[in-house]
Formats: structure tokens, sequence, C-alpha cells
């Protein structure tokens, strides 16, 4: 519908002024309009003529056309048009509202999120990842695209180094004890204490340092049991916590394998890409207004920086077709991936320009305390505790508690816009009131039981009745508008990037809702049939909406 205006528009300008442009339209508040545009204020200066006059002669041709779609168009304040749909095109609108276009459609996308690292807990940071970049493989799934969705964990490198030395320390280097070290304690435990030691022991520095040389060469039979071990329970813990929030992978990457083949590349374009600097090997940033990074360090190890480029091999190798490539990470790495991203561009300008990365701000919680009850360190799965307990006070006898639950956690990341900070707040994440998951559902469930009632009393639209021909009333008219945004509300996100969209929306379409349904009886007014028909459509846009966002829509609450 918004195209087809648009093409109108376009049309009675070129007729009027011998002029090509451009037209946006907006959506305008429900009084005004359906659609509004300001292009006769962009005309003006053009033709040299006051907007509101334009505006008059735009308004007056489109209102004498007779359209099918538009009914009128009107002037506001300093040359604002605003367009009026005919009842059978804003029928049309938001009865097609849950179809949208594709176009991605046959692309293939790889999305890389989550990452948490082995031998560390998960931390709140990665379970933000994880939830946007699994709600924005959805959003370009809806676009036609076919997602690969992926995950990179860094298995090699001194935080390695740090644990196995902590854990190492543990059972006194002795075989026997490591089952039962693994057991007792966390492995962020012994990555405390490891990095503690990092810091302040030269003896444990030295050996930490060894041990990592061990970790890359796999040449230390011990080393090489924990470091087997202690990856395997972490990736379990990691897959438990992944199984809870409903995300899953394609494809898993490692450091320790992308680790090599980007020292190959490093080593193959040095001087002309790279450069020999006191035993190590850097990329001048400055050149491109950047700044310099160390890509192996003069102990002869790969960077943070070299294991990406390897990695960006690795998934053009697996993947060659893919047509873009994803990156999510919080914004601390925004600086680093200018730079990798620079370098890469010298090797491979083709893999650089279709990769694309996407950072995500901090997390904080309302309480102020970012530490357990136990004093360690507040993790995803804390989080996770906390809102299941949560959920559990407010509806303890449900049976959608585990709903709730998916709704809380991954509705309060998701609304909030990528990039920004989020303050989480538990209380709040599980409230029927307000911009909540939980209520979004509600508001579904609330839908569903108005439609389950009428089909129970044999109040059903017969085919035979023209719904597309009956005129809306102004409070239904107002809801059918908010309906019909869903299809661009879907593409924006998508294009963007931004799942917070879909969230915003259908909070506002939850309010319009209510202020429609507080003063327009449905069941047995004369007006029955419209009002079951703008309801049916409410609910399938609310169901989908949640889908998107991977968050349950139970009939029932």
């Amino acid at each position: 519908m918004k195209e087809q205006i648009q093409i109108v528009i376009k049309s009675v300008c070129r007729d009027l002024f011998h002029i090509e442009t451009e037209v946006e339209l907006t959506r305008p508040a429900s009084k005004y309009g359906d659609y509004s545009t300001n292009i006769a204020l962009k005309l003006s200066k053009q033709l040299d003529k006051p907007a509101t006059e334009i505006a008059e002669m735009i308004s007056q041709i489109m209102t004498d056309q007779n359209s099918e779609i538009i009914d009128k168009v009107t002037t506001a304040g300093p040359g604002f048009l605003n367009v009026i749909l005919t009842f059978k095109a804003l029928h049309d609108s938001y009865s097609g509202a849950n179809k949208w276009e594709k176009p991605n459609k046959d692309k293939q996308i790889l999305v890389e999120f989550g990452d948490p690292n082995p031998f560390k807990e998960m931390h709140l940071g990665h379970l933000y990842t994880s939830i946007e970049g699994d709600t924005i493989s959805n959003l370009l799934e809806s676009s036609g695209a076919n997602i690969k969705r992926l995950s990179y964990h860094g298995d090699v490198g001194l935080p390695i180094a740090r644990s196995i030395w902590g854990i190492g320390e543990a059972i006194n280097w002795q075989r026997e004890g490591l089952e039962a070290a693994l057991k007792d304690n966390p492995l962020g435990y012994y990555y405390a204490n490891g990095a503690k030691a990092d810091e302040s022991d030269e003896t444990a520095k030295a050996k930490i340092q060894e041990i990592n040389q061990h970790i890359y060469k796999k040449d230390d039979e011990l080393i090489n049991e924990i470091y087997t071990k202690g990856c395997k329970l972490s990736f379990d813990q990691f897959d438990e916590i992944f199984k809870q929030i409903h995300v899953s992978y394609d494809a898993r990457y490692l450091e320790s394998v992308s680790s090599e083949v980007g020292m190959e590349t490093v080593k193959n374009h040095i001087g002309n890409v790279f450069e020999q600097s006191q035993g190590a090997i850097v990329y001048k940033g400055e050149k491109v207004g950047l700044h310099t990074r160390v890509f192996v360090t003069s102990r002869g190890l790969p960077t943070y920086e070299t294991k990406d480029l390897g990695l960006v091999e690795l998934k053009d190798k697996d993947y060659p077709k893919a047509n873009k490539s994803i990156v999510i990470t919080g914004n601390e790495q925004s600086e680093y991936f200018k730079v990798m991203l620079a370098a890469l561009k010298e090797i491979n300008p083709e893999l650089a320009d279709k990769t694309v990365h996407l950072s995500h701000g901090f997390l904080a919680l309302t309480s102020g305390k970012m530490s357990s009850r136990t004093g360690d360190i507040y993790t995803a799965k804390t989080l996770l505790d906390d809102v299941k307990t949560e959920v559990a006070a407010h509806y303890p006898d449900s049976e959608v508690k585990n709903d709730v639950f998916l709704a809380a956690i991954r509705y309060t990341f998701l609304k909030q816009r990528l990039g920004a900070d989020i303050i989480f707040d538990v209380k709040e994440s599980v409230s029927l009131e307000g911009n909540s998951g939980p209520y979004i559902q509600y508001a579904h469930a609330r839908a569903r039981s108005i439609l389950d009632k009428a089909d129970k009393a044999g109040k059903k639209i017969a085919p035979e009745l023209k719904i597309d021909q009956i005129p809306l009333e102004d409070a239904e008219r107002y809801l059918a508008m908010k309906i019909s945004e869903f299809p661009e509300i879907v593409e924006r996100s998508s294009e963007d990037y931004m799942p917070h969209h879909i969230c915003t929306y259908l909070y506002e379409l939850a309010q319009e809702f209510n202020r429609f349904y507080e003063h327009n009886r449905v069941i047995d007014d004369t007006r029955m049939f419209t009002r079951l028909h703008l309801v049916k459509v409410y609910a399938e846009v609310l169901h989908n909406g949640l889908k998107l966002l991977n968050i349950p829509a139970p009939v029932h609450m």
C-alpha cells in the first residue's frame, strides 16, 4: 500500500511540475490521516513556490482522481499532505499485515554471536549477544535469507592458561584429582585464582606463560587432559544455557583452529600489509586513520586480530556462497574490529566488504550488584535463576511459567536499541504491566479469549459477509491502521538489524487495542463481525511478532 501511494504522488508531481522526486511517507497521529508526506516542503525551494500552495495543488489533484486506494488528501501546517485510504484499501492493508516483502530471498547470510569462552563462566554480555544475534537471525530469515548461526570461542591464549594453572595448582599437578576438582568448583573459580596469581606472583606468571605455549603446541599430556575435560565441561554448560533461552547454532568455531590459519595469512603478507616491529608483527592502522595493533607477539603467538583473520577465512571456506557475514560483539570491541577489517580489506577486499560488525552496549542490574550471593561474578546463569525465581513467585500454579520466563528474559534485552546500555530489572521483566514480554503475551491471550468465546457461542464471520465493504468507525480505523504497520516494521527491523523496533511496535499495538476494547464491545454488538475480524488479525500479528522475537505466544495465561 505504501509503495502504491508513493507511485501516485510521484506521478502527480511529474504531471504538475515535470519533476522526478523521491517521496517519503510517514505515519502521522491517527486523527490526521493514514499516511503523511513532506513532499511539498521538499519541492518548495526547487519550484520557488510556497509549500502550502504546492501542497494544495497536489491535494486537489489526488482527491479528484477518484482512486481505489486514496479516499482524500488534506493539507496541514506549513505544507504537509495527509493521505486517507478508502475503506477497501484500509481493509486490504490490515488484512494482509502478516505478509511482507522478501528482499533477501535466495541470499545466504552468516550471523556470528554469543561466543562465550571455555574455562570461564558465561557472563551477561554473552547472554545479551546471544539473544540479539538469534533474533536478528530470525528477522533476516523472515526477509527470505538462508541463515547460518555461528559461534566462536577463545579456547587458546592467556585466559585459558590462567585457568589451567588454577586447576593444576589445586590438584598439585596430579591427574588423580582432576575429576573432583572440576566438580568441586566452577571453572570461573580457577580462572580467578590464575588471573590473580598472574598479576601478583612472578613465578606463577612465568608458569602461566609456559602453559600457554604448551596449549598451542599440545605437547604436555596433563595440560592436554585438563584442557580437553575443561572445554567439554564448559561447552556442556553453555549449551544448557542456550537451550534455556531458545538459542541454537549451526556451527561452532574455535580460536585453536583459526589461529593457525590466521598466522599463515599474516606471515604471507609481511611487507605489503604487515610490518616487523621489535620482534612482533603489527598492522600500521594510522595509514587509514586508525591505530597500530599487534597481530603476532614477540613470543611468536597470534593475537585476537590474527585469530579473527583466520576465522574469516574458515567461514569463507565453509560457506563460499555467503553474501554477508555479520558479527555481533560488545561495544568495547568496536575499535579493534575496525583495525582488523582494515587489514582484511588490504588482504581480501571482497571478504572485508561483506563483513558487518554490530555491537551491543553494557548491561547492569537495577540492584547494582554484579556479584552473586557467594561473592562470585554475577553470571548469565545467576540472572536466569533469579528470573525463574521471580516468575515462580508471580505464577506459582501456571502452566506457562517457562513461556513467561522466556518472554521476561528475551524481551528485556530486545526492547532496547542494539548498541545502547541496558539496566535489567528482574521484577519489571516479569510484570504484566508496562512494556514487558509477559505483557505482550497477556495481550495475545486476551485477544484469543475473545475469539474463543465468540467461537463457542457460534459467532463466526459468514463467508458471504463482505467485511471489506463495511466502513470503519474511528476507533476501528485507528486499530486497523496500527495493525497495517506490521510489515513495514518487520522490513525496517530486518534492514537495520534492530529488533527493538518489533518490541516497540507490539507494545504500541497492544495499547491501541486496549483503547479500542475499553469503549467498544465486540461480541453481540451490531458491528460484531467487523470487530471480530479486527481482533483475529490483531491476535495473528501479536503471535507473529512474538515468534520473530523467539518468544512463545500462549493462548491462556
